[in-house]
């Protein structure tokens, strides 16, 4: 017999099976350390992502606005993948599983967050966008985030920077300390443990009433040491920089970017680099991933809306084509011949030459 009159279940919208999933795809997601993905470094570059692809020029459908691109490349940035589900615009889903046959999804549940608690869903490949980078052949259906494949470096980022917020919390910065030898050693270790947080003072003064060697104190121990750590021969400041540098390469961003002697034009490369080697691959994979989902041709361009190319070498080239297709003319040359050489410089595709 139920030992109650009546069953009730209580759920509850801020914990549940959705939450804890969440919850332990933390490691999942930020690398081995845990929270690698919270240093300055690391938000930056994903910063990068997700402006750059919220600027990013979406031609043959309207469901791809800056809103969800913009998320879509925060996603991937911190996990690797983004999953849509395709309705009358694209819902982002929190977690998903799926089914795959020879390699490629086929089904997918999938869970939406809303305000009152996740609701879960059933939908099969072609109703889903899902994008994924770094994939393994092992497991081709998951993608992996920057900070996951360079989990050791990211380790060392963490772990360096949390050592030095330690430091400056807790060490007694600036502090200085003068010999006390009659003081008995409990009291020593009293006042040792008043150090922690003491900052910028003389936390231990000398009584000039204590004779040592059959004499008063000699002069020497009035003279202060500073208890402030010496971290230089930890090479703390070389790790530190070299962690954030490979962190920043990890996530195709030009490690000079953020150097505080940093030009104009080294800007410019960087932007370029990031946008060339990194942005626009993964946009032309999502752009052939909704043409193969939403039914027509879309184009995503992330180098013009960044203005990711060189503007002065761009006028220049100009000015020798001008000059180059008016010293053709003058020689009579066919303009098949000329395409055909433009096509050659890749500055025309073969197939429009004729």
């Amino acid at each position: 017999m139920w030992p109650f009159k009546r069953k009730i279940e209580k759920r509850s919208s801020a914990s549940g099976f959705t939450a804890e999933i969440i919850a332990a795809r933390e490691s999942y997601i930020s690398g081995r350390g845990g929270i690698a993905e919270l240093t300055a470094t690391s938000q930056s570059c994903i910063s990068l992502w997700e402006n750059g692809f919220g600027l990013a020029t979406v031609q043959g459908t309207n469901i791809l606005n800056r809103r969800t691109m913009a998320m879509l490349g925060r996603s991937l940035a911190l996990r690797g993948e983004a999953l849509f589900l395709i309705r009358d615009g694209l819902v982002p889903c929190s977690d998903w599983d799926l089914r795959t046959r020879n390699g490629r999804p086929s089904a997918y549940r999938v869970s939406v967050s809303e305000a009152g608690g996740g609701t879960t869903q059933t939908a099969l490949a072609g109703e889903v966008l899902h994008l994924r980078i770094g994939a393994d052949p092992a497991a081709p259906w998951l993608g992996t985030a920057p900070l996951r494949r360079s989990s050791l470096t990211a380790s060392l980022l963490q772990a360096v920077e949390s050592s030095l917020a330690e430091v400056f919390e807790n060490a007694p910065l600036g502090s200085q300390v003068v010999p006390m030898p009659e003081q008995p050693e409990t009291d020593n270790t009293s006042l040792a443990r008043s150090f922690r947080g003491q900052r910028g003072r003389v936390l231990l003064r000398e009584s000039v009433n204590v004779g040592a060697a059959g004499g008063p104190a000699p002069a020497v121990d009035w003279r202060p040491s500073s208890l402030s750590p010496d971290m230089s021969n930890s090479m703390t400041a070389e790790t530190l920089s070299a962690a954030r540098n490979a962190i920043a390469g990890a996530f195709g961003v030009l490690p000079a970017l953020f150097d505080s002697a940093a030009q104009g034009p080294l800007v410019r490369e960087a932007q370029r680099h990031l946008c060339q080697w990194t942005l626009q691959p993964i946009a032309e994979a999502l752009a052939e991933e909704a043409t193969e989902k939403l039914g027509a041709t879309v184009s995503i361009d992330v180098m013009t809306p960044l203005q990711a190319f060189d503007a002065g070498g761009s006028a220049r080239a100009f000015t020798t084509l001008i000059q180059g297709l008016a010293q053709a003319k003058e020689a009579g040359l066919d303009p098949g011949a000329v395409a055909d050489a433009l096509a050659k410089l890749d500055w025309a595709p073969a197939a429009q030459t004729r």
